[in-house]
């Protein structure tokens, strides 16, 4: 069972995020982290529905995770797409047992170490907005309680979307989402210049990035922007790194 001090942190810190300078993507971030760290799971990934409905890759806890997002919308196939259909969670205890639904999907997840996998809904009454997803290392089911709880998670972020959509009146849902995917483009350039400058893995240049929005109270696509546009300043962004 979540714990429930950790479960507390989480919806507090969510909270937290409704503010007047609020970043989408940062938001769609820290809900992948924050979600595998109270679900006890290993990886999560995160898709929102664009203008014409169709999945897009918006976050993830990890790289392996964002792979495995987009190998879904590639193949058209896995367990996001089915639980954006139904609005419902697709629970998946035990892949080997799911290659006859997924036969694409759960040899990919298999092979990547991953042997559960859970999607949950983005979803707010009977509006669905994308899809959160969460992959275990080990055959594990969530059980009825923790599920109940995730959900709440998810629908209170769907909640803090449509929020913040109804805050700018003017801007489209889909117009916010075109924003946060035009800086999660730039995110991804600046992890790749991070990862060359300082000789490490995407993984730890992304958490560069979000240690160093965190410490200064930037936004995230603030300091990727910098990253990218002006390359020659990343040693004055961040402090090498040493073993």
């Amino acid at each position: 069972m979540i714990p429930r001090d950790e479960l507390s942190e989480v919806f507090v810190e969510v909270a937290d995020t409704l503010v007047a300078d609020f970043d989408l993507v940062e938001f769609l971030h820290n809900l992948a982290t924050r979600t595998v760290t109270i679900s006890g799971l290993d990886a999560a990934g995160l898709l929102l529905a664009d203008q014409h409905g169709q999945l897009r890759f918006m976050a993830s806890s990890s790289e392996q995770a964002k792979l495995l997002e987009l190998f879904q919308l590639q193949n058209s196939e896995g367990p996001c797409l089915d639980t954006y259909r139904t609005g419902e969670p697709v629970l998946s205890p035990d892949l080997d047992e799911a290659r006859s639904r997924w036969p694409l999907f759960a040899d990919r997840a298999l092979a990547d170490g991953f042997r559960s996998v859970h999607a949950i809904p983005m979803r707010l009454q009977d509006k669905t907005i994308g899809a959160l997803n969460l992959f275990g290392g080990d055959v594990s089911a969530l059980n009825s309680h923790d599920t109940r709880v995730i959900q709440a998670l998810a629908d209170v972020a769907t909640i803090a979307i449509l929020q913040e959509q109804a805050i700018r009146h003017a801007e489209t849902l889909s117009e916010q989402l075109q924003g946060a995917l035009n800086s999660r483009i730039t995110i991804e350039q600046a992890k790749g210049a991070l990862a060359q400058a300082h000789g490490v893995d995407v993984s730890t240049a992304f958490q560069l990035l979000r240690d160093y929005a965190r410490s200064h109270q930037a936004r995230l696509t603030d300091v990727a922007h910098r990253a990218v546009t002006h390359p020659e300043g990343l040693d004055d962004l961040f402090e090498p790194v040493t073993d």
